[in-house]
């Protein structure tokens, strides 16, 4: 000790600044969700809390998930390049996807069985989306109905199409899409057949969930989940008749392999609203389904779910949006978990991104608020990103902006 320094007791007035004790939040889903930072913070809330099956089914991908590492490595690998000294107190987020504002470069990707990751299921996902301004995208394969979700809400609903060998049954969806007042349609053009998605195999999980030796000791450890999903209605697909199986076994028996460009056509020509065609990777692809009267596609592997090792969304896109110009707009789906990951696609020539498991680990995390928290951290996210790089708007940001090392 230094000599003529002198110590004291502190007063009880000087440390009780110190303490920051904030007040205790009562209510258990505001505690978990004030605890997720990031989406990897809510990843890590939604593993703790669903049955690893569930878990897994979102988290997973196909064989050795080589492409949904490559697709997040991919956003590793962008290096941006900021200009400094330029007023960025304010920034604009929003962005025009297929000719309406979105408040940001970002589209809430269809996705199956939604229901069985939390029981409020899609509703609250498009509630959540449309209290935030953007579009949501309802599956084929969804746990609500076409007429229902657009009765949940009046926001921009899209509908997801997986055509089917019965083809009438398919353009009767369409129709029910159309007058339920849905913005675009999304065909998904990539799962021919289904993908080798190991950890489903592996854990035995089918639709409905079956009760196992396996499933009854894991009630013991997500009692909540289980009393959930016994308690509410029925976990069944709204646009199939009742189902008893694998996900593998639902694509073999009701999806057609043999979709071609001429069904393509047939569909532009009864579709008379927007359509996106999701599951591009090639850039001969993309020309094609623009040729054929896309408003947009979606460079998708499909969340690295379908063909393990596939082309790598991020990488492909700007080829694709050099191939396409003008004509349509371009998408990029897979490996999103950040809001900076949606400024980089942007720079990269993308219209917006797709995410599906950024908000489905809000959602299991803790239904429609689990799915807002998701989106207000990825608008934290994107909004704190364009500042440091300098950029007033998500619509300035050009190829100069961002590279990928």
């Amino acid at each position: 000790m230094t000599e003529g320094t002198k110590r004291q007791l502190p007063r009880w007035s000087e440390v009780r600044p110190l303490l920051g004790a904030r007040k205790p939040i009562a209510d258990p889903v505001e505690r978990r969700l004030a605890r997720a930072h990031t989406i990897a913070d809510l990843r890590d809330i939604a593993r703790r809390r669903s049955p690893r099956s569930v878990f897994d089914y979102v988290d997973g991908a196909a064989e050795r998930e080589v492409s949904l590492g490559r697709a997040r490595d991919a956003y590793s690998r962008v290096e941006f390049h900021p200009r400094v000294l330029r007023d960025v107190t304010t920034v604009d987020t929003s962005r025009t996807i297929l000719g309406h504002k979105a408040s940001l470069p970002l589209v809430l990707a269809p996705t199956g069985f939604t229901k069985m990751m939390q029981h409020e299921g899609e509703p609250s996902v498009y509630r959540a989306a449309t209290a935030a301004g953007l579009p949501y995208a309802l599956s084929t394969v969804g746990t609500t109905g076409i007429e229902d979700l657009a009765a949940a809400a009046d926001g921009r609903r899209w509908f997801q199409l997986y055509v089917w060998h019965d083809r009438d049954a398919s353009m009767q969806l369409v129709e029910r899409a159309r007058s339920s007042g849905y913005d675009a349609l999304v065909i998904t053009v990539d799962t021919p057949v289904a993908g080798a998605r190991l950890r489903d195999v592996r854990n035995g999980l089918t639709i409905p969930p079956q009760l196992t030796v396996k499933t009854l000791a894991d009630m013991a450890r997500h009692p909540a989940w289980w009393f959930n999903l016994l308690t509410t209605g029925p976990l069944e697909f709204a646009s199939l008749r009742s189902f008893d199986g694998t996900v593998a076994e639902l694509i073999g028996q009701m999806f057609d392999p043999s979709v071609t460009l001429d069904d393509l056509a047939t569909l532009r020509a009864t579709w008379p609203r927007k359509l996106v065609v999701k599951g591009i990777q090639s850039t001969e692809d993309a020309r094609a389904v623009v040729d054929l009267g896309a408003d947009a596609v979606v460079v998708s592997n499909h969340g690295g779910r379908q063909l393990d090792r596939a082309p790598t969304p991020l990488e492909l896109l700007p080829s694709v949006v050099q191939a396409v110009g003008d004509r349509a707009e371009v998408f990029v789906d897979t490996g999103i978990m950040h809001g900076g990951d949606l400024v980089a696609a942007v720079g990269l020539g993308a219209t917006a991104g797709m995410v599906g498991r950024a908000y489905l680990y809000g959602l299991m995390a803790g239904g429609e608020r689990g799915v807002a928290r998701a989106i207000e951290i990825l608008q934290t996210e994107t909004t704190r990103t364009l500042q440091l790089l300098g950029v007033n708007s998500i619509d300035d940001v050009r190829p100069e902006h961002v590279t990928l090392r």
